[in-house]
This record gives structure tokens, C-alpha cells and sequence, in this order.
């Protein structure tokens, strides 16, 4: 795991603070910035720019997840949240504002940096299903994008669907072009005449 890490710890008592900074210190991470309440966590993020959250906290509430969702949703960075103690909604609800570990019984310095390098593995691992399951999403739309420009030109020219296919494919070469941007093109145009 890289040292070279941005880490923003979220704690407000300051004999803690020094504590898990020293932790981090003992890991190999030296980069850390403490912050003393959840409220400045979107801007202190937006500045810092860290690499992992490091959130301690003995009872997270509605706000807290709802800071911990803006950072995990817009500025997409891992998150661990160490709580004293949870419930099943509570539990449910850090899961669902996309923490990347979520540890119950508090921190505990010997354990920051396995939590720590678990917590980005598992951020990278559910970064790189998400694009997948973007660029799947994408495929898809490009597809059914292709599929009705090809049926535009099968009942205006009278073309089987390969040999419209295949006049798009020539039109995107011609043109410097994508098939997807030549049958969007197509699309647009027919919506614009129908």
C-alpha cells in the first residue's frame, strides 16, 4: 500500500487526534490533515483533496451520513467510519452513503492500517464495478441508438438492417466519425422531421 497517501482524519476530540495521527505516522502515512467536525467536511475535501476519510465518531447521526454521502458521491474517495456503536438502520444507511469500511467498537490504533488499506481496496474495487457497470449502461444505449438508426434507413431505403449497418459504417469513415455519432445524428435528424 502506497505511503503516499492523503488521509483527512474527522475527530474532535485532540488527545485523539494525536493518537491516530501517530497510528498513521507508525503506518508510513505522514500526509494527514485533521478536522475537528463533520460540518467543513465538504469544503476541507474540496481543498485537501485526501485519498481516504478517516471518520471516528461514537454515535454517527442523519447529518453525518449525509456529509459522508456528498464526499463518497461527488468527490469519489474511500471513507472509513469507526463507530462505537450502530444498529441495522444505521449500519444500513453508512453502507448505502457509500462508506468503504464500517467499524463497529470504536478505533483502535493497531487496527487503522489494515482497516485502512481494506477500506481502499475495497473503494477501488467498487470504483472499477461502477465504471463497468457505467460503460455497460453506455454500450447498451449505443446500441439501441445503432438498432433504431438502422431502422430509419431500412424504411427509407428500402435496406436490409446489414446493409443499412454497413452505409453507416461507410458514412463514419467518410466523416471521420463513430458509427454511434453518425446514428445519433440520424436519430436527431429524424426526430426533428417526424
Amino acid at each position: 500500500m502506497s505511503t503516499n497517501l492523503r488521509i483527512l482524519v474527522v475527530e474532535s476530540d485532540q488527545n485523539r487526534v494525536r493518537d491516530i495521527v501517530d497510528a498513521l505516522g507508525a503506518a508510513g502515512w505522514r500526509d494527514v490533515k485533521a478536522l475537528a467536525n463533520v460540518a467543513g467536511l465538504q469544503r476541507t475535501v474540496s481543498e485537501f483533496q485526501p485519498d481516504i476519510v478517516l471518520i471516528d465518531l461514537a454515535n454517527p447521526d442523519r447529518d453525518t451520513l449525509e456529509h459522508i454521502s456528498y464526499v463518497t458521491q461527488t468527490e469519489k474517495r474511500a471513507v472509513a467510519l469507526f463507530v462505537d456503536q450502530t444498529d441495522d438502520a444505521l449500519t444500513q444507511a453508512a453502507l448505502n452513503a457509500g462508506v468503504s469500511a464500517y467499524v463497529v467498537d470504536g478505533l483502535q490504533m493497531n487496527r487503522i492500517k489494515p482497516v485502512l488499506e481494506t477500506a481502499i481496496a475495497r473503494f477501488k474495487i467498487m470504483r472499477q464495478m461502477q465504471s463497468e457497470l457505467d460503460a455497460a449502461k453506455q454500450a447498451l444505449e449505443d446500441r439501441k441508438t445503432i438498432d433504431r438508426a438502422k431502422g430509419i434507413l431500412m424504411r427509407q431505403r428500402g435496406l436490409s438492417e446489414d446493409d443499412a449497418y454497413k452505409l453507416m459504417r461507410k458514412a463514419a469513415m467518410d466523416q471521420g466519425r463513430k458509427v454511434i455519432e453518425v446514428a445519433q445524428a440520424l436519430v436527431t435528424a429524424a426526430d426533428l422531421l417526424s
